[in-house]
């Protein structure tokens, strides 16, 4: 069974930064792409950023040239760089596999608040 342990969140005003962390547990070996998903209040969870094994990255648009996803290999934590947050950044964040669909049940996520 696999389970993730989101980090890093908090209270950061328009233009600031925050690194969120994901820690995984389990048979995390075998995920190939991970990712960093969020949900605001009233709308759906959505994919924001993936990172494959091989290294290769993708983002949303909303988040393209902000957000920074990194991982040092598959049994370490991943991590989330946000930078230039925005009062639409407000979500709770949550990791989980992003490829073949996730692969266990969603965490407590971690909170990122962006306000002025």
């Amino acid at each position: 069974q696999v389970t993730f342990v989101e980090s890093g969140g908090g209270l950061v005003q328009p233009g600031g930064s925050l690194r969120l962390s994901c820690a995984g547990s389990g048979s995390i070996l075998r995920i190939s792409v991970m990712g960093w998903y969020r949900q605001a209040p009233g709308k759906q969870r959505e994919l924001v950023a993936s990172r494959s094994n091989t290294g290769s990255t993708d983002y949303a648009d909303s988040v393209k040239g902000r957000f920074t996803i990194s991982r040092e290999n598959a049994k370490n934590p991943v991590y989330l760089q946000m930078n230039s947050l925005k009062f639409e950044d407000t979500a709770v964040y949550y990791c989980n596999r992003a490829k073949f669909g996730v692969i266990s049940d969603w965490g407590q996520g971690t909170q990122v608040t962006v306000f002025s």
